[in-house]
Parts: structure tokens; sequence; C-alpha cells
């Protein structure tokens, strides 16, 4: 029983993708104590155990190159899970990756605006050069090819990542060539970002666990230099021309009463209205800023009725019980 694709508790319980598993490689590294001391470490991490899932998996992805049946019965065991909740959110989140995947994963932005500017032409040539489509490796097992709809990057469109790393404003060329030299055990620096590293390495890296030697060399890999032109550019712009945001407003003096919580506003009994409208009067009359005073104002009793809140003829509502409107599931069209 494995809890991910092609077995019957993944598809009953996240109804995704139910496509056979497909065997391990008979060079698949095990999971070893080490890693199950590492997955210990992760729990530490967080007040409640289950909290560590995500990492977890990116833990054991980082030693098998995807998430293996093995690596969910680990973190099950670990986190008193059944297989079938782990499976369902390895089956949920794309970065997680359900057969085996290459050295590098490359991933092109096929959104609108990446699209629009040549992203799909990218995608179309990587899978020609590859011989594969979306989310399969190539044959030498050096790169798996993905989509992506999103990088969260358009200033810098058409976007390519390579294991999260960022090639900004490529073309169709330009891509080819980051391929080829991926291909060739080359790691081109990335456009910004960490230097590059490979798939179990950034896998690793996500689990919370460093690939650098010491602090210096992590804090070198953070520092990288990056080009950041197209996100500047405004920046620039404001400097030049001597631009700046205006300045915020100083809050003013806070209301008598400002601070008071709506509980502790106590109504007198004493102006001649009820006691609600009283207590409604004081909220607003405390309040000390604009929306504290709308909101204030909303919830009074002498507050119009929203407009949206009327029925279409008027009403101010229906007199048919809960539950036997038409439609409603298990009681059949409504009687006149």
């Amino acid at each position: 029983m494995s809890a991910l694709p092609g077995s019957p508790e993944a598809a009953a319980t996240t109804g995704l993708d139910d496509s056979p598993v497909e065997p391990a490689a008979i060079d698949l590294p095990l999971l070893t104590e080490q890693t199950r001391l590492e997955a210990r470490e992760i729990i530490a991490r967080y007040p409640v155990a289950r909290s560590a899932l995500l990492p977890m998996l990116h833990l054991v992805q980082s030693v098998q190159g995807y998430v293996t049946p093995e690596g969910v019965a680990l973190c099950a065991e670990e986190l008193g899970l059944t297989k079938a909740e782990v499976g369902a959110v390895a089956t949920f989140y794309t970065m997680y990756k359900r057969r085996p995947t290459g050295r590098h994963l490359v991933s092109v932005c096929t959104n609108t605006l990446c699209s629009v500017l040549g992203g799909q032409r990218i995608m179309d040539a990587l899978s020609a050069d590859l011989g594969v489509h979306h989310d399969e490796t190539a044959a030498d097992g050096s790169i798996t090819l993905e989509h992506a709809e999103c990088l969260a990057a358009c200033d810098y469109a058409p976007v390519v990542t390579v294991d999260y790393e960022f090639y900004d404003q490529q073309d169709v060329e330009s891509a080819r060539e980051l391929v080829a030299a991926l291909r060739r055990g080359e790691k081109p620096p990335p456009t910004r970002g960490a230097p590059l590293t490979d798939f179990r390495g950034i896998s690793r890296q996500l689990a919370g666990f460093s690939q650098h030697p010491d602090a210096a060399a992590a804090a070198a890999a953070v520092d990288a230099p990056g080009a950041l032109g197209p996100t500047l550019v405004g920046l620039h712009l404001a400097e030049e021309r001597g631009e700046s945001a205006p300045a915020m407003p100083r809050p003013s003096s806070p209301a008598a009463g400002a601070g008071t919580p709506r509980q502790a506003v106590r109504p007198s009994g004493s102006t001649g209205e009820s006691l609600g409208k009283e207590a409604a009067d004081a909220r607003v009359a405390a309040a000390g800023s604009p929306a504290e005073k709308a909101g204030a104002a909303g919830s009074h009793p002498d507050a119009p009725e929203p407009a949206g809140r009327r029925l279409p003829d008027g009403r101010e509502g229906t007199d048919t019980p809960a539950g036997t409107e038409p439609g409603t599931s298990g009681q059949g069209p409504g009687k006149a």
C-alpha cells in the first residue's frame, strides 16, 4: 500500500493523478537511519508535529530524487499519520515529484505575460530538444522539464528557473544554450539568487538543511550578485527626478474612550433610549478612526438594511422553513 498515484487510497483521498507508480530504480538511494534522525530534527522545530510534513517530504525527496512510497511510509511513521494522509499532501503540491526526477529541474513559465513574450516557444523548443513533454525526464537523466503557471517574475519575462533559481529574460536560443550547458555538467550562474546546485540539493535546502560548509559560505551564496535592473527601474527614475512618496500623515490624538473595548462601553439608562441603542451611540462616539466609526455605525440598531439583503419583491425574508426550499438536497421540488 503506497498512498501515491496508482494506489486505491490515493485515488479516493485526493481525486488527483492515479497513474501507476513507476517501480523504484535499482540504484535508488535508501532512506537510512540518518534520514530518520534528520526527520526527527525537523519535527522538533514545530510545536505541532504534523506541521513538519512539508519539509520532511522535501527531505526524502532530497535523498531519493522524488517522493517514493518508502518516503511516504517514513513520514507517516514519524508523524503518526496514515499513508493516505501523507500521500494526499504529496500529490497536492507540484514541488513534490511522484516519479524519478533528473539531475536538474527546468521550469518554463507559460503564464500570460511570459507566454506572450515567448515562454511557450521556449517550452516547445526545449521539449523538442530533450524529446520530452511536461513533467518528463530526458533519457540521459539530466533534465526534467515542466511548464510553470507563474514564477512571480513578470518584470523579467520570459523566465526560466533551474532548481528554482532564476534565469531571466530568456529567449529560445538562450534557453537552449542554458539546457545544453546543464547537460554537459556545467552550472551557469543564475541571473539573480544563490549559485546553482541541483534538484536534490535544493530539496535538502527546502527541508531546512544548509548545503554550505560554514556560515561564511552560506552568506556568500545569499549575497551573490544579481541583475535587478527591471525591478529597480522605478526607484532609479524617482532618484533622478527627485521624486519621493508623500509623507505618511501623523496619527491624531485619540478621542476619549477610543481605546475602550466595545464590551466595556456600558449604557447609563438615563437617555430615554433603549439600552442597546444607548450602547451603540456610545460606541459610535468613542470610535477613534473613520474605519472604527463606520464599523460602529454599521452595527447600530438604527442603521439601514444593507442593499442586497432584501428580496427582489421587497419582502424582508421568507416564511419557508429551513431545509424545505426548492432544490434543497433530499427535499425534491418545492410545493405550491
